[in-house]
Formats: structure tokens, sequence, C-alpha cells
């Protein structure tokens, strides 16, 4: 088993013309004592809409490694993968987000239910879990239950895992289980249980990503009850913790952030209870760099501006087919969008006003944000056109994605 470091921070790029701005942040952050290593992640749904390939994310981490002169390690993590689309990745990847939610709550087989329960119905009765305020009471009907909804979801993660190590072996890559699309956050013996379903299974997880309360939308702050987050989170901590020592999971199990960009006021929290628990991490981030690009062609003016500005005319036609796929994870109120007439007389600094995540600007308009952050599909069909724009403007697009990256994520999180 190939194994994580304990601070990680994944990294996603639309286009694969960010790594080296990047990684640039990634290396001031090291220059001020803070040491993460960068994940680079993209799902198989972002290289079907841009037409990319994962090779494409291993050549690009390969360049800024090599051009930055980076030698404490990266990753390549085929993000939200299954059965289905899994083989595109396994000759560029080393990390493999596991996503089973479609399986969550599947009737499972009562031969296999039966049998888990058998297994482990020493669980049954009061557990203390170091940490917690309050011991854990498990009922066989809480095994019951959960093992009802997430068993078949944790089958199929292992069905993924065991195609993923015969084909690489089981000594290179790492695995991630991703539980975090589900209606409601699971409780700490839920939790607990799919941990124990895991190792039931032998996948060899390094990270877990639970649901959370609240709303993690796309590009945007955080919205619910932060005392709850952080009860939860501290929960789950302290959870992982105790499997690791009780089920034979990886000692390097640990917690991951899922759609974890511009989550301002969540990052004082997770930093301060991982330092708490002296807990590893791993934090995913994506369209925030996209968002980024828009940015900095909007602010370099010209022409630059002028396609940005045609972005946003494109994609409000479109407006109902690039939101639906993204529905769960974002809130636009189309009435509280620009008309498109409005932003073609913007400049560059009204345009990256209302799009730039700074919540003290009162031109910030975070259905604008949002709504750009799902429309990159048109960008996309652009093609050279946008990419071409993008090296055009090199130096004022990666600063700013550096900056992103480092000021407002890295150093709140980690540092």
């Amino acid at each position: 088993m190939k194994k994580i470091e304990k601070f990680t921070f994944g990294m996603g790029d639309r286009f694969a013309q960010e790594g080296r701005a990047q990684l640039q942040a990634v290396v001031s952050a090291k220059e001020e004592g803070i040491l993460v290593v960068p994940v680079w992640n993209k799902s198989n749904r972002e290289h079907t809409i841009v037409g990319s390939e994962p090779d494409a994310v291993l050549a690009e981490a390969r360049d800024a490694v090599q051009a930055l002169k980076w030698t404490d390690g990266f990753h390549v993590d085929a993000d939200h993968i299954n059965l289905g689309n899994v083989d595109r990745f396994l000759a560029a990847s080393d990390f493999y987000t596991i996503d089973v939610a479609e399986h969550v709550a599947r009737e499972v087989d009562g031969h296999f239910l039966e049998a888990f329960l058998a297994s482990h119905r020493k669980l049954v009765g009061v557990l203390t879990v170091p940490g917690l305020p309050a011991p854990l009471t498990i009922a066989e009907r809480d095994i019951r239950s959960a093992a009802g909804k997430f068993l078949r979801a944790v089958q199929e993660a292992g069905r993924i895992y065991r195609h993923i190590r015969d084909a690489k072996g089981a000594d290179d890559f790492i695995t991630e289980v991703s539980v975090d699309e589900t209606d409601v956050p699971q409780t700490p013996v839920e939790l607990l249980l799919i941990l124990v379903m895991l190792a039931h299974e032998g996948v060899p997880a390094q990270t877990i990503a639970p649901k959370f309360t609240g709303r993690f939308n796309k590009g945007v702050d955080y919205s619910g009850n932060l005392e709850a987050f952080a009860k939860e989170f501290e929960e789950d901590l302290c959870v992982v913790a105790y499997a690791v020592g009780e089920f034979g999971l990886p000692e390097t199990l640990k917690l991951s952030v899922h759609s974890g960009s511009d989550k301002f006021s969540l990052y004082p929290v997770i930093n301060r209870l991982v330092k708490k628990h002296g807990a590893g991490l791993h934090v995913k981030t994506a369209g925030t760099t996209w968002l980024e690009e828009v940015i900095g062609l909007a602010e370099a003016g010209g022409d630059g501006l002028a396609l940005v500005k045609e972005v946003y005319a494109e994609a409000m036609k479109s407006f109902d087919a690039l939101v639906a796929p993204y529905a769960p994870v974002v809130d636009i109120d189309p009435v509280r969008l620009p008309a498109v007439e409005t932003v073609m007389k913007w400049s560059g600094h009204d345009y990256a006003a209302a799009l730039r995540h700074d919540q003290k600007c009162p031109e910030y308009n975070p259905h604008f944000r949002q709504f750009i952050h799902v429309s990159f599909k048109v960008a996309a069909k652009m093609g050279g056109r946008y990419i071409d724009s993008l090296k055009t403007h090199r130096e004022i697009v990666a600063r700013g994605v550096t900056a992103n990256l480092l000021d407002r994520h890295i150093r709140p999180i980690f540092g």
C-alpha cells in the first residue's frame, strides 16, 4: 500500500494550464513551514466535458514538479470514479476516490447482511471512544440499520478496490472512499460502522469523506451551523482514530473534506480541531482555480475581458442544462444574476469584483460566482481560443491562481 502523507491538498485544474501556478502556492507554503503534499484531482465528468484524458493530468503534474524542483511528493487523483469508468485512470493515477453514492440504501443480499451482523455482534453495547464527550451506545438494530444503508455501497467499494489492485498491484495506490453525497450526515455510530464495513470488506481506505451538516455549495462559503459542523467534525476525527486502533485500518486513515474550496468560515474550525487531535487531513478543491482564470482574464482587459463576457452570454443561453448536473451543490437564483446586456458593459474591474470571493466587497455576487463555476463547459467548447487567451495573459492569471490557493486556502487550513 502506498502511504498517504499527513496533510494533502487536492487541486483541480479544468484545462490543465495552472499546474505550475498551483504548485507555486504549495512551494511558498513550505517556505513558510507549512508542508502539504499536492494532489491533482479531476473527475471522469470533467474529463468528458473538457475532452481531456487522465494522462494529461499526470503530465501537468510532472511538468510542474520538474519546473519548480519539488521533491516532497505528489499524487494524481482519479476523482469520483466507479467500476464503469475507472479503467481509463489506471495508468495515470495513484490516488482513487471511490464514489459509491448510487449504491447507498440499496438492498443488500440477506446472506451478506446476516454474515456481517454475526461477525460484528461484539460491537453491541457501550463503546468508549477517546475524545467523545459520552460513550457510544450501539444496539443490534443500529448495526442492522447501518448495514442496510451502507453495506451494499461498501461492497461496491470493495469490488472497485480489488479491480484497481489487480491491475496495479496493492502497493501502488491510495484509496479514498466517499460517502459525502448522501441526504443526511452520518452519526458517529454510522461512521464507525462504515469503517468497520470497510475493514470487513478488506478495503485499506486511507481517507474517508463523510457527509457533514450544512451546505457545501460550489465556489462559495459554507452555509450552515458552525457549532454543529464543529461538533460533527470533532466526532468524526475521534471515530477515525478509534477505528484505526480497533479494526486494523491503515494508521494513515484521515478525514477528507470534499467541495472544500472557498469554505472560509470553516477553516479556523478545521485548523483548530486537526491540531487539537494531532490528526491528518485531506482537503479537495477544484473549480476555484477555473474561477481565478476567469477573474484573471477579466482583469487583463481587452480580448481577455471580451472572452469571459462571451462565456457568460453563451452560458445564459443554456442556464438549465449547465446548472442541472450541479443542482444539489449550488443555490443560484436566476433573478439575482446580472443581465447579459449589463455584463457586456462591465469593465474588467466590475467583472472581477462580482466574481471574486470577497464577502466584504459590495459588488460580490455569489449567484454569479456559482453560475460561472458550473459554466466551464462553455469555455471548453471554445477550444483553442480559451487556452490561447490563458497563455497570452499567463502572468496575471497565474498570480491570481497562486494567491487564491496560498492566501485563502492553504494558510488558513494548514498554517
